[in-house]
């Protein structure tokens, strides 16, 4: 049967209803059928390779990133893949994404294992490193600097380069009690720099990185030498200061302490770490020390203006039951009474400002102030470096010349 139209016949024939176009001319008779077909080849992809990983689409969840990259890293005994989440990066916005980044995991793979932050670096080197030390404030130290270096926790440790270290201890900083940014010191610079040397040594070792990027750059000759002079730059305590010490003894806690120190040149760790069967009261001498060879269990006298303040201190010590001569009772924490360097820190800087001594008084300048004081009433020269632990250079005075204790107690009460 023929249709007539003012342009031109159409022939008809018979077509199923069911056809979605016409099987001689192609003619579309469903449309919407045709995209369907369409859409539906459109999203059927090829199957990746044995062994090349896999991409899925996580559809029961609310993702972003739906699309998951894993790779085959082994195959179980029965021979099925294992495979592990692709890092850094494993879930990706879509499929092509997370097929470029599958493609160019082969083209250079690495070992997921040791694809790790900088943050979990951290915590794998300083659980061992930690075991080293031994001192709690030296842990402390390493945890103070390491609170500065927040920018690059979440960081690849392959993609930590020289200027993101430097960012750390140009810019890294931590908030204080006012939640304003406090900025590292120049020596707590020093303590960022060292830590990422030692960090990274541990990474090269362990094959995480083929590069230490913290041993490519040296702090600036500024900073070396304004490091140094921050060092060395312990001042002895003014006449004035002193009178005001003795007269707040037992008044402020931990004064009679830094008396001690000033008579005696110890380091404040040093004084943390006085034993008390180190302590003999009837010779009048204490034996400890550390750092150095010349430094480690030398015999220090007692001056007779601090026996009083020893004693108190060796009865203390014994009515607590510590084995130790300093001790810090005043802590909340009643189990560890152990002195160490924070805490006496801590304790000096509130005798400083409530006292008003000078600013730039820190917790070595007792040690400071006995060797000023030594030099001022003329204490043999040996008989300072025997009491404080300097190196003794002098053969003749280091190896042929025994000195004995009584020579240092006479030496050692030229100090008014």
């Amino acid at each position: 049967m023929a249709v007539k139209s003012s342009f031109f016949t159409v022939l008809t024939c018979w077509i199923s209803d069911k056809a979605i176009q016409c099987p001689h001319c192609g003619y579309p008779i469903d449309k919407c059928a045709i995209q369907k077909i369409r859409h539906s080849t459109s999203k059927k992809r090829m199957r990746l390779p044995n062994g090349f990983g896999s991409i899925v689409e996580i559809k029961d969840q609310n993702l972003r990133n739906r699309f998951r990259v894993r790779i085959t890293v082994g195959k179980t005994p029965e021979g099925r893949p294992i495979t592990k989440l692709l890092k850094p990066k494993a879930f990706f916005k879509t499929y092509n994404e997370a097929y470029e980044a599958l493609v160019k995991y082969h083209e250079n793979p690495y070992d997921i294992d040791k694809f790790i932050s900088v943050k979990e670096l951290y915590e794998k080197w300083s659980k061992k490193y930690f075991e080293t030390l031994k001192t709690m404030s030296s842990v402390r130290t390493i945890t103070a600097a390491w609170a500065y270096c927040s920018s690059v926790y979440s960081m690849p440790v392959k993609e930590l380069k020289a200027r993101h270290i430097k960012g750390c201890i140009e810019d890294g900083y931590i908030l204080d009690k006012d939640g304003k940014k406090k900025f590292p010191g120049d020596s707590t610079k020093g303590r960022i720099k060292s830590l990422f040397n030692l960090m990274l040594d541990y990474a090269v070792e362990h094959e995480v990185v083929q590069t230490n990027y913290a041993r490519t750059f040296d702090l600036s000759r500024d900073l070396k030498v304004q490091m140094e002079t921050n060092k060395n730059a312990h001042i002895p305590f003014s006449d004035e200061e002193m009178k005001r010490l003795w007269e707040n003894l037992y008044k402020i806690d931990f004064i009679d302490v830094l008396l001690i120190q000033c008579y005696t040149g110890w380091r404040p760790q040093e004084l943390g770490l006085i034993r008390l069967k180190n302590v003999d009261l009837e010779k009048k001498i204490i034996v400890g020390g550390m750092k150095t060879r010349a430094g480690t269990d030398r015999t220090v006298p007692i001056h007779h203006k601090i026996l009083d303040l020893v004693v108190k201190r060796y009865d203390e010590a014994q009515s607590i039951g510590s084995d130790r001569l300093f001790n810090c009772c005043d802590t909340s924490r009643h189990n560890n009474y152990f002195m160490t360097y924070d805490k006496y820190r801590h304790r000096f800087e509130k005798i400083k400002h409530t006292l008003n001594l000078n600013e730039a008084h820190r917790a070595h300048d007792g040690r400071a102030h006995f060797i000023t004081m030594a030099k001022k009433y003329e204490v043999d020269e040996y008989a300072i470096k025997y009491i404080v632990g300097h190196e003794i250079t002098d053969l003749t005075e280091r190896v042929y010349t025994h000195r004995n204790i009584d020579w240092l107690k006479t030496e050692i009460e030229k100090i008014k």
